[in-house]
């Protein structure tokens, strides 16, 4: 199989890097200026992700790209030009893997769209629970149409879910980009931060999900209740929701919060 290019020297290289800060996981995506991503950096986002869903340190996890100017373009354009058929498929299948971990991890996944967020960029932000973006930093769409393909990392799915079946079709069969404000409008985007100061912000929105101020695992559950039961039939999802309150029923931190309502206190919430 004909290797591409573009991973000749990226074994090496650190293309997500990982920190962990007062229970946030960052995972950044680190190829400036337009963090596109190749097979290396997917498995790099793989290990980060399954590194951070088995660390109990971490809580929520937040996703975001190097630098201001983009969060990322999508996939290297090298690197499928320059592969064949059977690694582009291969390719598709292991990052559809990697996004479908990210939306199941049972902790609350934030992207912070630092910039530009195209293509296999939006992709990615899709698969995370909220989107909340710096205010004028880019531009949002997939415009794989302009490269003769579909958004193949579930695109597709994921756009429809958000904004609806017409919609999705209308940004993909024009590739067109919107500001970051009309995607809010679409629903692309959560929430907009204005300001220099837009990582702080972010830390600041993503530590308020994080003991002691609130219920990590129940945050984490009732993701993991819409996720998976948006994709099965209405009574299927309605058992997932039992057994996930299930499990909450016998944590510390029901205990905890049923304790505190009735003693007319704050809870103090461990996570557990």
């Amino acid at each position: 199989m004909a290797q591409p290019e573009a991973e000749g020297n990226t074994s090496n290289r650190t293309l997500v890097s990982y920190e962990v800060r007062d229970g946030v996981a960052y995972l950044t995506l680190t190829d400036p200026p337009a963090n596109t991503y190749t097979h290396e950096m997917m498995c790099q986002l793989d290990d980060a992700i399954l590194k951070a869903r088995f660390d109990s340190e971490v809580h929520v996890l937040v996703l975001t790209g190097l630098g201001e100017k983009f969060f990322c373009a999508g996939a290297n354009i090298n690197m499928l030009k320059q592969s064949d058929p059977y690694f582009k498929y291969n390719f598709c299948l292991h990052a559809n893997e990697t996004l479908n971990r990210l939306e199941h991890t049972p902790k609350l996944v934030v992207a912070a769209l630092n910039g530009h967020t195209v293509g296999g960029g939006l992709e990615i932000a899709m698969a995370a629970d909220l989107r909340i973006a710096r205010k004028d930093g880019g531009k949002i769409g997939l415009p794989e149409i302009n490269l003769g393909v579909l958004p193949g990392t579930g695109g597709t799915q994921r756009l429809a879910r958000l904004v609806g079946k017409s919609r999705a079709i209308d940004l993909m069969v024009t590739g067109r980009l919107v500001s970051f404000e009309e995607g809010q409008d679409l629903g692309l985007v959560n929430n907009i931060l204005d300001g220099d100061d837009f990582m702080d912000q972010i830390h600041d929105f993503a530590k308020q999900f994080c003991p002691p101020n609130m219920a990590s695992k129940a945050v984490g559950r009732i993701k993991r209740a819409v996720q998976s039961g948006a994709e099965v039939p209405f009574e299927s999802g309605l058992a997932i929701e039992r057994e996930l309150q299930q499990q909450l029923f016998q944590s510390d931190d029901a205990q905890e919060g049923l304790s505190a309502y009735i003693e007319k206190r704050k809870a103090d919430f461990k996570g557990v």
